[in-house]
């Protein structure tokens, strides 16, 4: 006897894939719940991609497979082609380099289910050189009282782990192919932004994500551009729940500066590091801001914000050449008697 299947459509864009779609497809074949139908795109490769994910269909049993190839034009155009074949009532996302537990369609269909959501996610394992990190997505949904600003604040939704009413995507345009980055986070904002929609992410960690070196995370130029611009974007839906929205778009705008910050740190560009500040300040008054210190509360956010991150700057590089400054310090110390 067959088992029951999900009325989901599985939508996995692919470039230059051929190592890493085998282990995601499989992901899905081996789902407890399996879906009605798996779509692959693939998204212009020069390599393999298409012969292996073509190679799985065998897996996949009474599972509509399709493998659709298509010039290059960007993983959103990629879904947007997939959403646009889908047949059934909901469509997942997985990406070709990351993979679904076993568990992951039935439990997201019974939390679908429980309250009729209109969009469901959940928290997923990033997958490091040091092991698995459990990222808890739920926490974030949870920790304030509107979860919209709370995601529109963090994006703490990530598209491997999302189940949506594909009627719910169409509606909202699909992935905006003029974004080079971030085109999944302002997706799940535009299906959101009415209040009278409902979602929910718990908190089991149902996927692993992998990083690929040169993938969409390591564009942090596109990804910055991107995030101020759907800051911007989805003010108005902001404005339409919060007196203080102002506010919450500075907050926005410092978190994208400081995940670049911290990329920068980290990998060692310590120049494009110090220029974090300034562009914030430039955002701030893009906001309607003035970021010089007034009496106006409002107007102190981008100086204040400005004046920690230089003292941090500095901090920073006095850390890194260290070793030269404490014999330095050695020799002022005895100068002034302090040793």
């Amino acid at each position: 006897m067959p088992r029951d299947a999900a009325p989901v459509s599985v939508i996995i864009p692919a470039f230059n894939a051929a190592k890493s779609i085998e282990r995601a497809l499989r992901s899905v074949a081996l789902q407890t719940l399996p879906p009605s139908e798996v779509i692959v795109v693939d998204d212009g490769s020069s390599d393999d991609t298409t012969a292996v994910a073509k190679a799985m269909q065998d897996e996949f049993h009474e599972t509509q497979f399709v493998v659709i190839s298509q010039p290059n034009k960007g993983a959103g155009a990629a879904r947007n082609r997939a959403v646009e074949a889908a047949t059934e009532l909901y469509v997942a996302f997985l990406d070709a380099d990351d993979e679904w537990l076993p568990n992951k369609l039935e439990r997201s269909m019974d939390v679908l289910a429980s309250k009729n959501y209109t969009l469901v996610a959940h928290d997923y394992m990033d997958v490091t050189p040091s092991g698995e990190i459990h990222v808890d997505c739920a926490q974030r949904f949870n920790e304030g009282p509107d979860p919209y600003t709370s995601l529109y604040l963090k994006g703490y939704i990530p598209s491997i782990s999302v189940v949506a009413r594909k009627e719910a995507v169409l509606a909202a345009g699909g992935f905006d192919e003029t974004l080079r980055n971030a085109q999944d986070f302002d997706l799940w904002l535009n299906i959101l932004a009415d209040p009278i929609t409902t979602f929910t992410v718990f908190g089991e960690p149902l996927a692993r994500y992998y990083y690929t070196p040169g993938g969409i995370m390591s564009h942090t130029e596109r990804r910055i551009t991107c995030c101020v611009q759907i800051a911007y974007r989805y003010f108005p839906a902001l404005r339409a729940r919060h007196e203080n929205a102002v506010s919450i778009l500075i907050r926005r705008l410092v978190n994208v500066y400081c995940e670049a910050l911290a990329v920068y740190l980290g990998s060692g560009k310590y120049v494009r590091a110090t220029a974090m500040p300034f562009r914030l300040a430039n955002a701030a008054i893009k906001a309607g801001l003035n970021p010089e210190p007034t009496s106006n509360h409002n107007g102190t956010i981008p100086f204040v914000v400005y004046s920690v991150w230089v003292i941090a700057i500095l901090g920073l590089y006095l850390s890194q050449f260290q070793h030269l400054i404490d014999p330095l310090m050695n020799v002022l110390r005895k100068a002034v008697g302090l040793e």
